[in-house]
């Protein structure tokens, strides 16, 4: 009896950890906010969370801002579920708790994925990847490669332009 219990135990808490493995632009927008939070302030509130994840999710790209979508945050969403993210963040629940309970309502917000980052900046390196994918870092800085019809031309813009959007990147 004790190793059945010990076995669903372990088994409900691996569950757990690949539930919040798969949440990751959810845990990491929420931690930063989070972060934010409370080196700014010393006591949370529901309202102040929900003014802070609305200025958040008003500057948010890509991803984070698809998930500030999901959660009713920006000015185009279809529905506001903002209240279940900023009473469990002022109570301090853990982000991941909540990108769980987040998940179980809709599960599109779990599926969210940040695009990997680009660490080869090297020619070499660049001249491996698709067209396709040198115009999506292209368009993730908000450039745009005019006129290029090769690929060593796109290669030769990322490679010039890489030093200015050094910080929404790993090198």
């Amino acid at each position: 009896m004790l190793v059945l219990s010990l076995a669903t135990l372990l088994l409900f808490r691996q569950l757990t950890f690949s539930a919040t493995d798969n949440c990751e632009v959810c845990v990491g927008f929420l931690h930063r906010l989070y972060g934010r939070l409370t080196s700014a302030h010393t006591e949370l509130t529901p309202a102040l969370v929900e003014e802070e994840l609305l200025q958040a999710c008003t500057v948010a790209q890509g991803k984070e801002a698809r998930l500030c979508y999901y959660l009713g945050a920006s000015t185009d969403a279809a529905t506001r579920v903002i209240a279940s993210v900023s009473r469990p963040l002022a109570f301090h629940v853990p982000v991941e708790k909540i990108c769980q309970r987040l998940s179980s309502s809709d599960t599109q917000i779990c599926e969210l994925r940040y695009e990997p980052q680009l660490k080869d900046l090297s020619s070499d390196g660049l001249k491996k990847l698709r067209v396709v994918e040198l115009r999506n870092i292209l368009a993730s800085w908000g450039e745009e490669c005019r006129g290029c019809l090769e690929k060593h031309e796109f290669v030769s813009l990322i490679q010039e332009k890489a030093p200015l959007h050094a910080h929404t990147m790993e090198l």
